[in-house]
């Protein structure tokens, strides 16, 4: 396979404790077969410094290929992914949180399968394979996990990690989908979506994971979690 460009989008709110760590965790993990980045930072109205670090960041690093989006107000996680989505110009493309529970350092884990011709969407399970996992919530994870299955329900699939930030897609796509949810419903509708192209490729590998507690500035509750369930019942049902 040719080489091609990643555009690795990256939703951030209020995240100026983690964004300066993990805009240089992006530009410095290795990416096998001459593959090139394109970082697509999103603002969703943070009201504390990450603009300007992003600024500052992207200032002292011009060679980099950084764009910086920002929102007219806080509209959530969804719709800034939305707008990197969009304007995305690589052949495939990430999702990269802002926060530092995903490594960026496994992108090729992810990239394998696409490089070999075999995939067109990757899914990185937090909940296979041998990486390290921080042990944090048990009813958190417990209700991934019935998420996940009850999304498989409807999309007919195996994952055993439909929450998982980590999406690796062929941009044309992701792109071609018409995406609504503009919080975390987003998960559940992609993944309907997504599933639902003809002849779709969808494969997962393990990855790591160094989740943050609430103090640490973990955004995702409980109320998320009903979300989903009627987003998956949404999009599985009615399309």
């Amino acid at each position: 396979m040719k080489s091609f460009t990643l555009s690795i989008v990256i939703p951030a709110y209020n995240e100026e404790r983690t964004i300066v760590s993990l805009l240089q965790a992006v530009l410095d993990a290795p990416l096998d077969n001459c593959i090139g980045k394109e970082l697509i930072v999103v603002n969703d109205g943070s009201k504390d410094k990450t603009v300007e670090l992003v600024r500052s960041f992207m200032a002292e690093n011009e060679e980099a290929n950084i764009q910086l989006f920002e929102q007219d107000k806080n509209r959530g996680k969804g719709a800034a992914l939305h707008r990197g989505i969009l304007v995305a110009t690589g052949e495939y493309l990430i999702i990269q949180d802002a926060d530092l529970e995903y490594d960026p350092r496994e992108y090729n884990l992810l990239l394998q399968a696409v490089v070999e011709g075999k995939a067109d969407v990757v899914y990185g399970s937090r909940f296979m394979g041998g990486k390290p996992h921080r042990i944090l919530f048990f009813w958190h994870s417990l209700g991934n996990r019935f998420l996940t299955m009850l999304s498989n329900m409807f999309t007919n699939l195996n994952l055993t990690d439909m929450e998982t930030c980590y999406k690796l897609f062929n941009t044309e796509m992701v792109q071609s989908l018409k995406l609504r949810e503009k919080r975390f419903g987003f998960e559940p509708e992609v993944t309907a979506k997504i599933s639902r192209i003809p002849k779709v490729r969808i494969y997962e590998v393990g990855i790591s994971y160094y989740g943050r507690t609430y103090e640490e500035g973990k955004k995702i509750n409980w109320k998320d979690g009903v979300q989903a369930i009627w987003c998956i019942l949404r999009y599985g049902m009615f399309g």
